[in-house]
C-alpha cells in the first residue's frame, strides 16, 4: 500500500510538471526560467505566503476568513509551482528527494530523543 501511495504521489508530481511545462511553453517563458531565477521566484512566493498571517494573534486557522484562506491557497500553489519548475530545471526527482531527506531527518531527530521538543538537532546533548 505504501509503495502504491508513493507511486501515485510521484505520478501527480509528473502531471504537475507537465502542466507547468505546457503553460511555460505556450508563453515562451523558458528562457527566463534559469535555476537561479526559479529559486528567487520561489523565495518571493514563500515570503508572500506570510502576508495573510500578518498581525494575526496566533495565525491559527480559526483566525482566517475565506478571503485569507483563498490567498494562502493561491500562494501555496505558487510556491509549489516554482518548486516543481526548479526541480525540473535541475533534474531533481522531488519525490525521491523527500524520501532521502526524511531518512536523514529520522537520523538527526530520533523520536525517542526529540518528542515534544522543537530545538534543532545540533542543540541536543549527546
Amino acid at each position: 500500500m505504501e509503495q502504491q501511495n508513493q507511486q501515485e504521489g510521484a505520478s501527480e508530481l509528473v502531471q504537475m510538471r507537465d502542466m507547468l511545462r505546457e503553460f511555460v511553453r505556450e508563453r515562451d517563458w523558458s528562457r527566463f526560467h534559469s535555476p537561479k531565477n526559479l529559486a528567487a521566484a520561489l523565495s518571493v512566493e514563500a515570503s508572500e505566503l506570510l502576508e495573510p498571517f500578518t498581525w494575526l494573534v496566533s495565525g491559527d486557522k480559526t483566525e482566517l476568513d475565506e478571503a485569507k484562506l483563498r490567498a494562502i491557497r493561491h500562494e501555496m500553489a505558487d510556491v509549489l509551482a516554482y518548486l516543481v519548475m526548479l526541480a525540473d530545471a535541475l533534474d531533481v526527482d522531488l519525490h525521491r528527494a523527500l524520501i532521502e531527506k526524511m531518512a536523514l531527518n529520522r537520523s538527526k531527530y530520533p523520536a525517542h530523543k526529540v518528542k515534544g521538543d522543537a530545538r534543532k538537532y545540533t542543540e541536543y546533548d549527546e
